[in-house]
């Protein structure tokens, strides 16, 4: 039996790829499977072959929806250009790997494969992070077998071919220790943790507020700070300037988290920063952590924002949209959050009700059910 996996574009859809694999994996132990990989070459690509997955890369275009010359080149080129190339690729790689099915996590990297393996006529799983899918999976919804969702409020697809899953996640990172985060990341253990995550590529917009008030916040909190790889440099020349020598113990600076350091963060914090990427929170929720989210303004559909909104209903966050995330009012909201300790209990309990950690076992399920048919 073959699977072809495909998607692209961030973390975002390759490391619930990587969560399913290694939930096939465990599950077919006497159930022999090929498992592949077509999508765009991008920055975390190189974590499927890590994972010995085989990886074959065609080209994929994307619809930029900002007006201006450059990008109606951009779009002219990669609908006229690239996308049909990729096309083309993909039906050259599914016609001689003959796949019995194929599984399309989203984002545009996805579009060539998929269309090409239903033109091949390979059964089609999708799965859709967000509480408002993206333009790529709404097209190919049409072509889908089944439509494995995040959030029970999704619109735009057929209702008969949905199934609620949640989003799927690594089960490694649930296993951190915290006496062992506390030895990793050097931490006093003195003050409450703050992670900051900004996603799979950072947050420009989240760095530069916190380091407005880097100092104060290291009066009272010990930060452990994921900048993303491109701000590193920047973020680390900044607040070397600004925080006391003494403070210096309390933060944690990283340009990006691995998987270990990731479960040991997620272990070793009280409570968490972040983008409200469907894969962050389902992550935050699964360690049952409280949350305060900044969505990202500029995300298409302005799905993170519905993102936040959906989980923050659930009362295992505050959300915090762009425009009001000044750097004194989040310091504020942080303190609110410590005032009283049945506050953040109250968060963990409902971010674990919240939680769905077995999103990718029910999907490994589906899919070997589906192939021994």
């Amino acid at each position: 039996m073959k699977i072809v996996f495909t998607g692209g574009g961030t973390g975002g859809h390759i490391f619930p790829i990587i969560a399913i694999i290694r939930e096939l994996k465990k599950l077919s132990l006497n159930f022999p499977i090929d498992i592949y990989y077509i999508g765009p070459k991008d920055d975390f690509s190189y974590l499927l072959t890590q994972e010995k997955i085989k990886t074959l890369f065609v080209l994929s275009g994307k619809l930029r929806r900002y007006f201006s010359f450059l990008s109606i080149v951009q779009n002219a080129f990669d609908i006229f250009v690239k996308i049909p190339l990729g096309i083309l690729q993909s039906f050259i790689f599914i016609f001689f790997l003959a796949p019995d099915l194929i599984f399309s996590k989203g984002g545009y990297g996805s579009f060539p494969v998929v269309i090409a393996g239903k033109l091949l006529g390979i059964p089609i799983f999708l799965h859709e992070s967000d509480s408002v899918p993206g333009l790529a999976n709404r097209i190919l919804a049409k072509l889908a077998v089944e439509i494995f969702i995040s959030f029970s409020e999704t619109p735009y697809f057929p209702k008969n071919k949905l199934i609620l899953v949640g989003n799927p996640i690594r089960g490694e990172i649930l296993k951190g220790d915290k006496r062992e985060a506390q030895k990793i990341f050097r931490l006093s253990g003195e003050k409450p943790v703050l992670l900051i995550l900004g996603g799979s590529q950072g947050a420009q917009f989240i760095n530069e507020r916190i380091l407005e008030i880097l100092p104060l916040l290291l009066e009272e909190f010990e930060v452990i700070h994921q900048c993303g790889t491109k701000n590193f440099k920047d973020v680390e020349a900044e607040a070397r300037v600004m925080i006391k020598k003494e403070q210096e113990k309390y933060y944690h600076l990283f340009p990006f988290l691995s998987e270990e350091q990731l479960k040991l963060a997620y272990a070793a914090a009280d409570v968490i920063l972040s983008r409200a990427g469907s894969g962050l929170i389902f992550e935050i929720a699964a360690v049952g952590k409280p949350a305060i989210l900044v969505p990202l303004s500029s995300a298409a559909q302005e799905h993170q924002v519905q993102n936040a909104y959906l989980y923050g209903k659930t009362g295992a966050a505050i959300v915090l949209e762009e425009e009001n995330f000044t750097a004194h009012f989040f310091l504020g909201r942080l303190r609110y959050l410590f005032e009283e300790k049945i506050r953040i209990q109250k968060m963990r309990e409902a971010a674990l009700r919240f939680a769905r950690p077995k999103a990718a076992k029910i999907i490994a399920y589906y899919i070997l059910e589906y192939l021994r048919r």
